[in-house]
């Protein structure tokens, strides 16, 4: 707790010198701020790539098999899919509504010494590149959906090799997934440094223009909205349908959602999430230990909601336009790219910088949405924890109906005995 206490003071007293040195006109201490925000994403990139392709190919080569969630499993599997989509889609929705990017803030990009990207999305060509003509061409051209299919090829195949090897290829994944973890957790230990120049840069960047302020609170508004409607209108009418009381959910998991906010961890919510589902909301062991370790791994409904949003923003401002069925098929690329986020930290971030990557999208937008995004990944773990909650009291309701309408087999008495 010591640690993560002193982590959110460092933070602020970035925040702060960031702002004081941003205000200051020091040539020196603004050169040094661009020198420290272009070898963060640097950095950046050389993660995010190993990140997409390892966290979706461990997660479904640890699969038992391709059986392995029958009834219980395909209840959860859906409801997960089900909300992840619905809050792409809602964000989506709230994107177009409130619409952040507008007036393509071209000036103020280029302020950040980054060109303006004159590409048309065609959703044509970006269908196409999810099969790249080989192996290794999908990373030399930073070819994100191309290397999630490779990853779901290779992880789905493994799931077919007889037991010794498939557990080799699923060690092999993991074992390569944890080291790329340990360097970004190293990454993560310069976060006070790149928030510091990456504020200094918005304040230097506000100071010429007070446009680029308003469009980073309206990309905000549509985040922190996204995940409010989400949690509050979406998720209780489920349970709602499902004739579960959101009120006596809410409560009975509060202290889970709380440790959510503050840890920024649903793994680290896992087990005080598990004890407050069985004993405030009597679900059963067998239900809530299988349900909420799933749902910690591959239910993100914030995550999904953050890439869509932040990929269409960034992209926006650089001069891309999408059209309509493009717009639908970004629900569906960030709901699948959510639900390979697992276990990584600050996993959103990196998987919508990895989609900006392949789209030639340069990052230093994403630099300037740094320093707000630990208030982001709070509120999105909370509502990942929220969405895991729901759907584990919603599946163990419909398994124990499924119970009770089952009937006892009678065994037949024999009148010989």
């Amino acid at each position: 707790m010591n640690k993560k206490y002193f982590g959110y003071l460092l933070t602020l007293v970035a925040m702060v010198a960031g702002v004081v040195t941003g205000w200051v006109d020091f040539s020196f201490l603004h050169e040094s701020a661009t020198v420290v925000s272009d070898l963060f994403l640097r950095l950046l990139r050389l993660i995010s790539l190993p990140i997409i392709f390892l966290s979706i190919a461990s997660t479904i080569s640890g699969m038992k098999s391709f059986h392995e969630m029958r009834n219980m499993g395909r209840r959860v599997l859906t409801y997960t899919l089900g909300t992840t989509f619905l809050a792409a889609t809602v964000a989506l929705l709230l994107f177009i509504f409130i619409d952040p990017a507008s007036g393509h803030a071209t000036a103020l990009v280029q302020s950040g010494g980054t060109e303006v990207v004159a590409k048309q999305g065609s959703y044509l060509s970006f269908a196409m590149n999810i099969i790249p003509s080989n192996f290794f061409q999908a990373f030399v051209e930073s070819n994100v959906i191309g290397i999630a299919f490779i990853a779901f090829l290779l992880s789905l195949a493994s799931l077919g090799l007889p037991k010794e090897q498939k557990d080799f290829v699923h060690k092999l994944f993991s074992s390569l997934f944890a080291l790329v973890l340990k360097v970004t957790r190293v990454i993560i230990t310069l976060m006070p440094l790149a928030i510091w120049a990456f504020v200094t840069l918005l304040v230097r960047d506000l100071l010429q223009n007070y446009d680029h302020f308003n469009q980073l609170m309206l990309y905000l508004v549509c985040i922190i909205g996204a995940n409010v409607i989400q949690g509050v209108v979406v998720l209780p009418i489920m349970l709602k349908l499902k004739g579960v009381s959101p009120l006596k959910t809410f409560k009975g998991m509060s202290k889970a959602l709380t440790v959510a906010f503050f840890t920024k961890s649903s793994n680290a919510t896992l087990p005080v999430a598990l004890n407050s589902a069985e004993n405030n909301l009597k679900v059963s062991p067998k239900v809530s230990n299988f349900s909420m370790p799933l749902c910690s791994v591959i239910n993100m409904n914030g995550c999904a909601a953050f890439i869509l949003i932040s990929v269409l923003f960034v992209s926006t401002l650089h001069g891309i336009a999408f059209t309509g069925l493009e717009l639908v098929a970004w629900i569906f690329f960030a709901s699948i790219a959510a639900v390979g986020n697992a276990g990584v930290p600050m996993g959103c971030f990196f998987l919508a910088s990895a989609f900006l990557i392949g789209m030639d999208v340069p990052l230093y937008m994403m630099g300037l949405i740094l320093p707000f995004y630990t208030i982001l990944d709070m509120i999105e773990t909370a509502l990942n924890v929220w969405s895991d909650s729901c759907i584990t009291v919603v599946v163990d309701k419909e398994l124990k109906a499924q119970e009770a309408r089952t009937p006892i087999p009678i065994k037949e008495i024999d009148p010989s005995e």
